[in-house]
């Protein structure tokens, strides 16, 4: 509860920015005609439209396990991190559309300073709410959140790029403002797989694996542990769950290898960030030192 009202929190305030930016540039591409702030400003909108399915899939998640969803709606965060890839796929290729155009039909643009203002105003506006939604995305574990702050981060590189097109255009260089457009659109490319790579392992059911590396050393220093077994971590919206087995002695009770399991969940929420949940099996220790569950997997 309390990460998601962190990054509603995150999205409502970097929605309210973007507002304002974009509204903004909308007057002065009322009063300049300018193309390419026209654009820049269609991205802004864009970008503060994303902050919407999110904030859906961050109230979702905060609804309870159901017989049908037994892991609760987590993964709508990851379905909605799907959206924000295309959307900044789609803003590239309005780049580049908009930029090829302008070097086939140029037009002239108006009170220059103007733009180059708005240009500024975009690029300060964008960066922050880039920085802020990164920031809190990487703190409460949501990689939609991270992908939409990297969409920001194109706008901003956009933003950018009028403000070069401005300068180009009052040196009398009509050329400048697509060029730049196209060289934007190649930066857009990049954080594009940037953001892809993010949500696609996401949806494989990726981890750092420094965090399987720290539960299995929780699990190594629990008392009671001989070994352990395989170790798995997988992420359900901005939190994670655990599956792991681990080997105590043979001569322990029930409630002996029970207290055991209960001590190494304990030992894997204080070692391992947002974790929500941990399964953990208890396999008695073999004479021959293969614990039966594990020769179980190997014949699976």
């Amino acid at each position: 509860m309390e990460t998601s009202a962190e990054g509603l929190r995150a999205l409502w305030i970097s929605l309210a920015v973007l507002g304002v930016t974009t509204v903004v540039q909308a007057v002065v591409v009322a009063v300049s005609g300018s193309v390419a702030l026209l654009g820049d400003t269609m991205h802004n909108a864009a970008d503060a439209l994303t902050a919407i399915p999110l904030g859906i899939a961050f109230i979702l998640g905060r609804r309870a396990p159901t017989r049908r969803y037994t892991y609760g709606y987590g993964r709508a965060e990851d379905l909605v991190g799907v959206v924000i890839v295309l959307v900044i796929a789609a803003s590239a290729g309005l780049a580049v559309y908009e930029s090829i155009d302008r070097l086939m039909h140029p037009r002239p643009v108006s009170n220059l300073l103007a733009v180059a203002g708005a240009a500024v105003v975009g690029f300060i506006g964008n960066q922050w709410v880039a920085q802020y939604r990164i920031r809190v995305g990487r703190k409460i574990g949501s990689a939609a959140l991270v992908a939409d702050g990297l969409h920001a981060r194109t706008d901003a590189l956009t933003s950018l790029a009028v403000l070069l097109a401005a300068g180009g255009a009052m040196a009398g260089w009509g050329w400048a403002d697509p060029v730049v457009g196209l060289l934007i659109a190649v930066m857009i490319l990049a954080v594009l797989r940037q953001a892809a790579l993010e949500v696609g392992r996401r949806l494989m059911d990726a981890v750092d694996p420094a965090l399987v590396e720290r539960a299995e050393a929780a699990l190594r220093v629990t008392p009671g542990v001989l070994d352990i077994g395989e170790t798995r971590l997988r992420w359900i919206g901005h939190r994670l769950r655990a599956e792991c087995s681990v080997v105590v002695s043979a001569e322990s009770t029930v409630l002996q290898a029970h207290q055991v399991a209960v001590d190494v969940e304990h030992a894997l929420f204080h070692a391992i960030p947002r974790l929500s949940a941990a399964h953990v099996h208890a396999d008695p220790h073999a004479p021959n030192g293969v614990d039966h569950h594990a020769s179980l997997l190997d014949h699976r």
